[in-house]
């Protein structure tokens, strides 16, 4: 059984910082790329992409972030982390982790998310 379990969201002012954990389970971590995601309070459409990182090591983050968080994992530990800096309250979000297999099947998994919420 696949689970992704997210872990380090909460409350904090502008300008604070936090750092987002994914651990995976019953996945051979170290072939998917792993991302973050956000889905905003009333937004409707899918969850927007925060940060990925591939099995590479390459990494892609959204213009929004770009400076602020970054992204990284350790493949030992199952585990992928954002370190979130500099927040802002658009910040405020559901964060979510999604592990991507980089070859066929391609199979994707999502973690049930974890709130974030940023004052100002």
């Amino acid at each position: 059984q696949v689970q992704l379990v997210e872990s380090g969201g909460g409350l904090v002012q502008a300008g604070g910082s936090l750092r987002l954990s994914c651990a995976g389970s019953g996945i051979f971590f170290r072939l998917y790329a792993m991302g973050w995601y956000r889905q905003a309070p009333g937004k409707q459409r899918d969850p927007e992409l925060v940060a990925v990182l591939t099995s590479g090591g390459s990494t892609n983050y959204a213009d929004a972030v770009q400076g602020r968080f970054i992204i990284s994992r350790d493949n030992a530990k199952n585990t992928v982390y954002l370190q979130m800096n500099g927040l802002k309250p658009e910040d405020t979000a559901v964060y979510y982790c999604k592990a991507a297999e980089q070859s066929a099947p391609y199979r994707t998994y999502w973690g049930q998310g974890t709130q974030v919420t940023v004052s100002s």
